[in-house]
């Protein structure tokens, strides 16, 4: 199986039309055809079923889409870090982060390396736990930034400066919006939106057996899209400090739990990866950047 008949076989999967993906690879009709029907034949399944001005992924197809999504990203990783070991003034890295206030620290970090080495590229992918830390398994990425307790068995960690803090946004004629905090009591009754990693890990054990009687409203994995939820007058949403826009005319306020609550955030990695010259120094420069805080 060719990693050329896998960037076909997406192509072909994003545009639901051979047509259009032919003239995307820059390729004739027929020969992305041929291509695709020889991937089929090789894998002994039908991957599209053929429409009359489209065609769509069958369930091989789909099952497909998402080993090859990972095949190719990992070729091109591979390419790129090659092409970089000579390179002492740069190199591809890549990170999957979590939403957190405390990223800015980490764009400092690649801010300063950016300055040392200009040829430096840089790919972020966003996610949970599950999500970051399933890519960094598979090699897809250098690092992966946690809201969560790392298994110090299979990584290697370096704790963010600071905690984030846990709190609630909400409307600002909310009742709640009158309190300086609000506790897991002010919440029964309330519609509540919160990430599903959050609810089940932090929320929780800060509730206890109080959190039977909060009502989950929906889940989101973006802060954003939960807050124009709340903004709509569907509930308040949980979450932490400094990723919802609460400032004067946003219609929003933020209030800390009570009592508080503080989620800390790490850099990981797997501890038998073999680092690229340039995920190395910036790996150096991270720790010794952050053990100059009080962690």
């Amino acid at each position: 199986m060719e990693i050329r008949a896998l960037r076909y076989f997406l192509a072909v999967a994003r545009e639901e039309n051979m047509t259009k993906a032919a003239e995307l690879l820059h390729v004739t009709q027929p020969t992305l055809s041929k291509t695709v029907r020889a991937l089929e034949d090789e894998l002994g399944k039908n991957l599209f079923t053929r429409h009359s001005f489209s065609i769509s992924l069958t369930e091989e197809g789909m099952l497909l889409r998402d080993r090859a999504e990972d095949l190719v990203t990992m070729a091109d990783k591979i390419e790129k870090e090659f092409l970089s070991l000579g390179d002492i003034t740069g190199g591809e890295l890549f990170l999957g982060l979590a939403e957190s206030y405390q990223i800015r620290y980490l764009a400092r970090e690649i801010k300063k390396l950016k300055s040392i080495c200009p040829g430096l590229n840089y790919h972020i992918t966003s996610g949970d736990t599950e999500q970051v830390t399933e890519k960094l398994d598979k090699g897809l990425l250098d690092f992966a930034v946690l809201c969560d307790t790392p298994d110090v068995r299979k990584y290697g960690y370096i704790p963010f400066p600071e905690a984030d803090i846990w709190g609630v946004v909400m409307q600002c004629g909310s009742p709640l919006a009158k309190k300086e905090s609000v506790t897991a009591e002010d919440l029964v009754g309330v519609p509540l939106f919160s990430s599903e990693q959050g609810w089940k890990n932090d929320i929780a054990k800060w509730c206890g057996e109080r959190i039977n009687s909060l009502h989950l409203e929906g889940t989101f994995r973006l802060a954003y899209n939960g807050s124009v939820f709340v903004k709509e007058g569907l509930g308040c949403q949980l979450t932490f400090a400094g990723l919802v826009n609460t400032s004067p005319g946003s219609g929003l306020v933020f209030r800390p739990l009570s009592p508080k609550l503080e989620t800390r955030l790490f850099l990981i990695w797997n501890r038998y990866q073999t680092f690229t010259p340039i995920a190395e120094r910036f790996l150096s420069q991270i720790g010794k950047s952050f053990a100059e805080y009080d962690v």
